[in-house]
């Protein structure tokens, strides 16, 4: 990728939006996202060292899922009021703190409530998507948030392997003291090299909170991308709480094996740069339907042919993946077309649908696990893109195509 501008606006300090900016963008993105999925693959692990029963260990993920989405809706439109890079920091250093005291809690509660914490505050990195789609300029905006996108999607698929590795052989505590002392290192990089940005906009915190009804009532496309991703990050969501389970009862695995299933979903985030292009070149019309139909699709792999086993739910892992990405890539290109003021609130609120949507998956997961095992897991997963599909034939792809 070559975008290199120089963006001089009101409020931001001068920037060269190189590739090593963008690199960097995009690792921070990826080492931030990482924390709301370390504990995804080994709640097996956390939950009977916590006494927790294996019937609510899913909450561990779906807490820090929420907690994620009250910080999108309460945190991050203040980015389009306060200075970014001192907002994006304080959200930093609350993390350092939430995930050292994850690494030594006991009991169940406090657990409970410093996972709600550590999703809270991993905001940051929806803080500064919109920041470098704020820099990028228009005619390469969907590469960078593209390629941006890539490392953040690539933080929550390579969070897995790790976290699965490092229990595996140090226990899961050490998970999440190794993550603080990554998020101290991304906090230094950050404070160092992120460039300024203080927005023009001027209200109060409770006209600006005020406002997201204001936008999503008056915007139908911001309405329409968040149930699509919504509704593909609770499949996505499902599958990835519920795998773990099933690789390790029905066939076994170990954490390192479960770790190397998770390594080879993240094939699937090579689609976010490749969305960005189709949308930079006028194609988001054909772009989602295709991401909507492979999502539809993407456990069919794991079912037709029960006899391919781990390799069938290989198959539907980098397939959903692909999909999920490709579409997420998709929708935040078009939100971040619709008022330049306000991007910090757009994805504010995409981003908040996302994660109640990936939040109710994963508290799915648990309960379907156990009372219809894995098929049933499929069939719920399955019926979400499927939803997100009908939706965009009837009423969702006529109107995107009006207004192309």
């Amino acid at each position: 990728m070559s975008t290199e501008a120089s963006v001089a606006t009101p409020g931001t300090s001068t920037v060269k939006l190189t590739q090593s900016l963008i690199a960097l963008f995009a690792f921070c993105c990826g080492a931030i996202v990482a924390n709301l999925y370390y504990a995804q693959p080994i709640t097996e692990l956390i939950a009977p060292d916590i006494h927790m029963s294996s019937n609510t260990a899913s909450l561990i993920v779906s807490l820090t899922q929420i907690g994620y989405a009250l910080g999108l809706f309460f945190l991050v439109p203040l980015g389009d009021l306060l200075e970014n890079r001192k907002l994006m920091i304080t959200t930093a250093l609350v993390s350092i703190a939430s995930l050292s005291a994850a690494a030594f809690a006991h009991q169940p509660g406090w657990f409970l409530g410093i996972s709600l914490l550590v999703g809270f505050s991993s905001v940051a990195v929806q803080i500064l998507i919109p920041l470098a789609a704020h820099l990028a300029p228009d005619e390469s905006r969907g590469k960078v948030v593209g390629t941006i996108m890539s490392g953040l999607l690539l933080g929550i698929l390579l969070s897995r392997p790790i976290s699965s590795v490092i229990a595996g052989h140090f226990g899961w505590r050490a998970v999440f003291g190794s993550a603080a002392v990554l998020m101290a290192l991304v906090t230094s990089v950050l404070a160092l090299t992120i460039p300024r940005r203080q927005p023009e906009h001027k209200a109060t915190y409770f006209e600006l909170i005020g406002s997201l009804a204001h936008l999503l009532r008056t915007m139908p496309i911001l309405r329409h991308r968040s149930l699509y991703q919504g509704l593909m990050f609770a499949s996505f969501s499902l599958f990835w709480t519920a795998i773990p389970v099933e690789l390790t009862r029905h066939f076994g695995l170990s954490q390192t094996a479960i770790g190397i299933f998770a390594l080879v979903g993240a094939i699937g985030a090579t689609s976010a740069p490749v969305a960005g292009r189709l949308a930079d070149a006028g194609h988001t019309v054909r772009a989602t339907l295709i991401a909507l139909v492979v999502g539809a699709l993407a456990y069919t792999p794991a079912l037709i042919h029960p006899a391919w086993g781990v390799f069938g739910l290989v198959a539907t892992g980098i397939i959903l993946d692909f999909a999920v990405q490709m579409n997420m890539v998709l929708g935040q290109r078009e939100i971040y077309a619709l008022h330049a003021a306000s991007r910090n609130r757009l994805n504010a609120l995409y981003m908040t649908s996302i994660f109640v949507g990936g939040a109710s998956g994963s508290a799915l997961a648990s309960p379907l696990y156990q009372h219809g095992g894995w098929p049933l897991v499929a069939a719920v997963a399955t019926a979400f893109p499927v939803v997100a599909l009908i939706h965009y034939l009837v009423i969702g792809r006529p109107h995107a195509a009006r207004n192309a």
